[in-house]
């Protein structure tokens, strides 16, 4: 990116470089294969879901979760 590009978005209010942000960060979700996992994530999820499989009755769905989170 050329510093003349970087200069035009600093002079954006700060709403307006959070929503930039927020739509390159969405662009780039879409395309979840172009970011791969580095090995200590992939290690990370093969545990997590090993330890689901094992046990699935276990674990809570991520809405409990968040409501508990909320709640505390």
């Amino acid at each position: 990116m050329k510093s003349s590009s970087i200069s035009e978005y600093v002079k954006l209010s700060v709403p307006e470089r959070i929503q930039l942000v927020e739509d390159i960060w969405d662009s780039i979700a879409e395309i979840p294969e172009e970011l791969p996992l580095t090995e200590a994530q992939q290690v990370e999820l093969d545990r997590r879901l090993n330890a689901y499989r094992l046990n699935p009755e276990e674990g809570a769905p991520w809405e409990y979760v968040r409501e508990a989170i909320r709640r505390s």
